[in-house]
């Protein structure tokens, strides 16, 4: 990101299930690439439309700041926070609502090197986990499935992750396969246009309580699914650790 703090990005989001089923959906959504170290402070009468806080992301959420629960959570895994620079896409807070399914921070060493990238994964049953990733040049990673997502795929399985450093364009894709074939692939592309005010109150109006509206709308493909008799999987909890506890 240059320049600015902060950044919208209006999206297009997939989905598409490849078994025991093929059905896909999408729908359009803005997200923010904040500036951990420059968070913007809204005028008053727009807070309402966006705030970022630590309660809805990794970390203590009594924590001042969500960078200061990211530098915490680099140390934990052995990797050095001092002067690290993180960039976090996600979406706000919304009318004291906050849900987000993939919630990315591309960290930087005081040189510019990327240290690590965190992909935080948020379920419908108010859990979330980390995966802690090294991507290659093209943004390309891999990580074993740790988190109970949706009730209709297995928990065994390894996620196949694009995530290169958002741009003018954004274009994130997740691929979860399961013996040796793909069954979900979900992916982000959008569009970076600097954040004004004029601009935010756009996109709220064109999509009104983004995170509620993505949160009803993963549930409704969800009973849809049970209405075409697909077996619901039993959810299986493991303990969590500190970087997946429930809100």
């Amino acid at each position: 990101m240059t320049g600015e703090a902060a950044a919208l990005y209006r999206c297009t989001i997939t989905h598409l299930r490849t078994r025991p089923v093929r059905r896909s959906f999408r729908y359009g959504s803005y997200l923010w690439l904040v500036d951990l170290d420059r968070v913007p402070r809204l005028p008053r009468a727009l807070r309402p439309l966006a705030s970022f806080a630590p309660r809805d992301h990794v970390g203590d959420p009594g924590a001042a700041s969500i960078k200061q629960n990211i530098d915490a959570y680099l140390r934990q895994h052995g990797i050095d926070s001092a002067g690290i620079r993180v960039l976090m896409l996600a979406g706000a807070r919304v009318a004291g609502y906050a849900f987000n399914p993939l919630s990315v921070f591309w960290c930087y060493r005081p040189e510019g090197g990327l240290a690590a990238v965190l992909a935080e994964v948020h379920n419908t049953y108010s859990q979330r986990h980390v995966y802690l990733l090294r991507p290659d040049a093209r943004g390309r990673a891999e990580a074993g499935k740790e988190l109970y997502v949706s009730p209709f795929l297995p928990m065994e399985g390894e996620y196949r992750l694009l995530l290169p450093a958002p741009g003018d364009r954004l274009s994130l894709a997740v691929t979860l396969v399961s013996d040796g074939a793909p069954v979900l692939i979900a992916t982000a592309r959008g569009t970076r246009r600097p954040y004004t005010p004029l601009r935010l109150l756009g996109y709220s109006a064109r999509y009104p309580w983004a995170p509620l509206r993505v949160a009803l709308l993963i549930r409704w493909q969800g009973i849809r699914l049970v209405a075409r008799r697909l077996p619901v999987l039993p959810r299986r909890d493991r303990d969590p650790r500190p970087e997946e506890a429930t809100r």
